[in-house]
């Protein structure tokens, strides 16, 4: 028996597969935005408009979960000692707001949008850095399949 996905489903599991690629869950989002460009599941303009509206909510709760989590790190079970802490802290200070351009790379890209929570960065700037940054990631990898698909 043979299961069709609808271009609604289809949607739908792209932005969760987007949203949870985002926060400390893993998912592959690019894999699936390539599976449902490659067997045609879904209008493509709206596949990314998807990938990117989950990526980046996924993004912005990381930040919120860095804002109010720094409430706690004088707690004996915070996640991270306080020198780690000062260390993404003079990172961050350093490097500044710019690397969340940066918010799509994995592995450092949600420590990038905790560490904007806990230093308070303007949650506007956030969505605009980091939705830059995920925008960019997703039409390349949808742009390199168009290439390869021909």
């Amino acid at each position: 028996m043979q299961v069709l996905m609808t271009p609604l489903s289809a949607y739908a599991a792209l932005f969760f597969s987007a949203f949870t690629s985002a926060t400390i869950l893993p998912g592959s989002s690019e894999a699936v935005l390539l599976g449902f460009l490659a067997t045609g599941i879904g209008d493509p303009v709206i596949l990314l408009t998807v990938a990117v509206i989950g990526n980046l909510l996924g993004s912005i709760l990381t930040y919120w979960m860095g804002r109010y989590a720094s409430e706690f790190r004088d707690r004996r079970w915070f996640p991270v000692s306080p020198a780690q802490y000062d260390r993404a802290q003079a990172w961050y200070e350093k490097y500044g707001r710019w690397s969340l351009l940066m918010a799509w790379v994995p592995i450092v890209g949600d420590p990038l949008t905790v560490v904007a929570g806990a230093m308070r960065t303007k949650i506007a700037l956030v969505i605009l850095l980091v939705g830059l940054g995920k925008t960019g990631r997703y039409l390349a990898v949808a742009g390199s399949y168009a290439v390869w698909a021909g």
